[in-house]
């Protein structure tokens, strides 16, 4: 890995937020000092929004990262060549966004194994235009998993203090309560302890969430607290870690919000995802509008680095100038910590 590691970001669905919070994110002088950006997509989408938002900064288009230039102002993009500008439509569900955004995907995955790029940023998908285009995940993290031939892997959501991974994510609730296993638990929970010491964090006391009303009261709301939680937490504490559940998750998230855990267990997608997003998204009711939008996903268990966004498309405002790109330098700057430590522990 060279001094300074380099990252790959995808500009996600050409008609949201994705490319502007991208050219946002790398018009900050010091995401140059960190590490080696380059986007991976069209770049005539990123002059298109370049132009209408005056954002004044240039394009280096190349076909491979070693023709990449790094130079503050001047923008590497990976040039798929595959929009058509006069198709192209702001907050528009579409077959032809969801080709473009997935081959972006697939090309950064593809230069992170073969070890042109130290880390991958993934700008918002739309997963009903990925599917409209014949791709057929459910978001990101499964499409990462299927092309590095991964099995083992877990969403995790950091913010300031709530760090939150998931048992299950794109399921239905049905499904999620099936997938409360031991094993899987257990697996989550190492996922979580190895993550936390390659984000640098020093706080490793882990709490898992029960998936009952108050974690089970004892069987009286359920049985998977005491028959599969519980039994994966004392696992998780006879191999050395420092756990602790099942706890009622309404307790657990105001206690890891005080930064009482270093990371958290959630069963099942929005268990995990409401707590974290009250607390990194911040709405402002007077102008209608997301006013900063901050987190980071990462997904744990891939033998590559991958960060992203933790919001959506934002199709609403997407061409307009006013999204946010707290996300983007977030993930950025978390990939760059990741890579890192994994050229020191390798």
């Amino acid at each position: 890995m060279s001094a300074l590691p380099v990252i790959a970001i995808t500009m996600g669905d050409p008609a949201s937020i994705g490319p502007e919070i991208a050219v946002k994110a790398l018009k900050n002088e010091n995401i140059y000092k960190m590490c080696k950006p380059l986007i991976a997509g069209d770049a005539g989408v990123f002059e298109k929004i370049i132009a209408e938002l005056d954002l004044g900064v240039a394009i280096n288009r190349i076909e491979k990262p070693a023709d990449a230039r790094f130079e503050w102002g001047v923008i590497d993009i990976l040039d798929l060549q595959n929009v058509d500008i006069s198709r192209l439509e702001y907050g528009k569900i579409d077959a032809m966004c969801g080709e473009v955004s997935f081959r972006s995907v697939e090309k950064v995955i593809q230069l992170a194994l073969a070890g042109e790029v130290d880390a991958t940023v993934t700008g918002p998908i739309n997963k009903k235009s990925i599917n409209l285009a014949g791709h057929h995940f459910a978001g990101h993290t499964e499409i990462y998993a299927h092309y590095t031939g991964t099995r083992k892997y877990a969403m995790l959501l950091v913010e300031d203090h709530i760090n939150v991974i998931h048992v299950s994510t794109h399921v239905s609730l049905r499904q999620a309560c099936d997938l409360v296993k031991k094993d899987r638990i257990l697996e989550v929970i190492e996922l979580l302890h190895k993550g936390l010491i390659s984000l640098g964090k020093t706080n490793l006391k882990i709490g898992v969430a029960g998936l009952n009303p108050h974690a089970g009261d004892n069987g009286l709301f359920g049985t998977e607290d005491e028959q599969e939680i519980l039994p994966a937490v004392e696992e998780a504490r006879s191999r050395g870690y420092d756990v602790e559940g099942p706890v009622p998750p309404d307790t657990m998230f105001a206690k890891a919000a005080t930064g009482a855990y270093g990371g958290v267990v959630a069963m099942y997608h929005d268990q995990g995802h409401i707590p974290f997003k009250l607390a990194g998204f911040k709405w402002n009711a007077g102008k209608q509008q997301m006013e900063s939008v901050k987190g980071v996903n990462i997904t744990l268990g891939l033998p590559i680095i991958r960060t992203s966004v933790d919001h959506g498309t934002a199709f609403e405002i997407a061409g307009r100038g006013i999204a946010s790109p707290d996300a983007m330098l977030l993930a950025i700057e978390s990939a760059v910590q990741l890579s890192r430590y994994r050229s020191v522990n390798q």
